[in-house]
């Protein structure tokens, strides 16, 4: 019974586990700390797996699951001194032709989502996943019109930030 539910979760994980990479990216600025976060967040999904009743598809309760790992530690982290990332001021040499806007669009916006609190950075993410606000406000445990209203809101924001 127990190697069926490892296998199981194993099968799911797998499947998914590019949710846990993406969420990870949002909320960590370098390599170490989002290794840190996938495994934790890895290590509570495999904790509550038992707890998963399959009322939701499994990623949209991965989705749940990773994002309120990701706020939980983020807020106790925040306690902690900030250190500026390494990568911030690494020197890269590119090819004449090699046009970077792209990546320093990414760069930007990821930058600018960062600074946005926690529900808004989840809004944005799960927007940016294409998810209908339907299930957004099943995951984020909202109603649809407040995810409407607070996605506008985080929108706005983004906005200012990228455009002052």
């Amino acid at each position: 019974m127990k190697k069926d539910l490892e296998n199981k979760f194993l099968s799911e994980f797998e499947a998914n586990q590019n949710i846990v990479h993406k969420v990870c990216r949002i909320y960590t600025t370098n390599q170490d700390a989002h290794n840190d976060l996938f495994q934790e967040i890895t290590i509570q999904l495999w904790k509550n797996f038992s707890k998963f009743r399959g009322d939701a598809k499994f990623s949209t309760w991965m989705y749940r699951v990773a994002l309120n790992t990701a706020i939980s530690l983020y807020r106790k982290s925040s306690r902690t001194v900030k250190t500026q990332d390494f990568t911030d001021y690494s020197f890269k040499i590119k090819a004449e032709e090699y046009d970077d806007t792209e990546e320093r669009q990414l760069k930007a916006l990821y930058k600018a989502i960062r600074k946005l609190n926690d529900i808004d950075k989840a809004l944005i993410f799960l927007y940016l996943e294409d998810k209908p606000y339907k299930e957004i406000s099943e995951t984020l445990g909202i109603s649809e019109v407040n995810a409407r209203v607070k996605m506008n809101r985080a929108k706005d924001k983004l906005k200012k930030t990228l455009n002052p």
